[in-house]
């Protein structure tokens, strides 16, 4: 019989343990590959408390986060992952070496699979994980698809959203690209406020569009009324998709809707980049039905953004959510208490 130390040694001898510019290749090498999987997204998480290790064993690679807990301890996260071809049952040993190696309490991985799926294929691919009621990133979004002229992409829109498009444009807002990160930070202060939202710092904002503008995947919007900043985004992009991540907008006129010409050139930006999909990233975890039968009556969580959202037409999809691999069960199950009665993910 093989020992343990043995058999880590061998999967050690079978991996790769990439630096960033590696992993850069890896993911140039696959254009599906999700932006939240780019050593881009790692270096941001990197400067706030996580600390990301790329692994590879063939065809099959992932970014791992690892976040320090006290005792030495650690969380680890697959975000949108793994990347490549293969039967990820072959890979997720080479990945329980690298877990333990940083003394992980458990795994979790959230994969870039949306349903519907086949009825054994997360059996077949997460072996050993269960499903967690916890999720980092919003599992349910409204995707459109950019492969359409504009008057299409307008129309499919509800018609009120195409009349506030065009409000916006008579009332003279104007939309701009631009690099004030501490202005649209202060606006999200605002939103924050307002609608009961969680925000970043200006730091992890700056960062941000730093490290992402540098490689030409992202752009800060910012709408304007004779001069006066309104609402502002930032957009992403990554492959043949955008994601509208971070949206804000301040008190003054907004009679003038300037968050829906913004939302409109930002679909705009993604399709001079050549993407296929706009993410409006993030809406509430519920059925389209009971979505569509509650929006007007709640404002609750992404409530309020989704009813806006909904106005831009795009279909509504929900990935397979969020799977936990368990390493030191005691304290797994500590932490789950910890993190429930903080009615929040501790690891977000």
């Amino acid at each position: 019989m093989i020992s343990p130390i043995a058999n880590d040694q061998w999967l050690m001898e079978t991996m790769d343990l990439l630096n960033a510019q590696s992993w850069q290749q890896f993911i140039d090498d696959h254009s599906n590959a999700h932006i939240l999987q780019t050593p881009t997204w790692g270096a941001l998480k990197a400067d706030f408390g996580w600390t990301p290790r790329f692994i590879r064993q063939e065809s099959l690679g992932a970014m791992v986060l690892f976040r320090r807990l006290p005792l030495g301890l650690s969380i680890a996260y697959i975000p949108r992952g793994p990347i490549g071809d293969g039967d990820w049952a072959d890979f997720w040993p080479a990945v329980d070496v690298l877990c333990r190696q940083e003394r992980a309490l458990f795994l979790r991985v959230e994969p870039d699979i949306w349903q519907p799926v086949e009825p054994d294929l997360i059996e077949r691919q997460l072996p050993g994980f269960s499903p967690s009621a916890h999720t980092i990133q919003p599992p349910r979004t409204i995707m459109i698809d950019l492969q359409r002229p504009d008057d299409d992409l307008l129309m499919q829109m509800k018609s009120k959203t195409r009349y506030n498009i065009r409000l916006a444009e008579r009332k003279d807002v104007i939309v701009r690209p631009s690099q004030d990160v501490a202005a649209f930070h202060r606006m999200s202060l605002t939103t924050g406020e307002r609608d009961a939202f969680g925000i970043h710092s200006l730091a992890y904002y700056q960062r941000a569009y730093d490290l992402f503008s540098a490689r030409d995947a992202c752009i800060l919007l910012i709408a304007e009324f004779e001069g006066q900043p309104l609402a502002g985004l930032m957009a992403f992009a990554q492959g043949d998709t955008a994601w509208y991540f971070y949206g804000a907008s301040n008190n003054q006129e907004r009679n003038r809707m300037p968050t829906y010409l913004l939302q409109w050139e930002a679909i705009q930006w993604a399709k001079r980049k050549g993407c296929k999909t706009y993410d409006l990233w993030g809406i509430p975890d519920d059925d389209e039905s009971v979505l569509e039968a509650e929006f007007m009556d709640r404002s609750d969580g992404l409530w309020g953004v989704y009813r806006f959202k909904r106005g831009f037409g795009g279909e509504i999809h929900r990935t397979i959510g969020a799977y936990d691999r368990v390493y030191h069960a005691l304290p797994y199950q500590l932490y789950r208490w910890w993190a429930n009665r903080r009615k929040t993910d501790a690891i977000t």
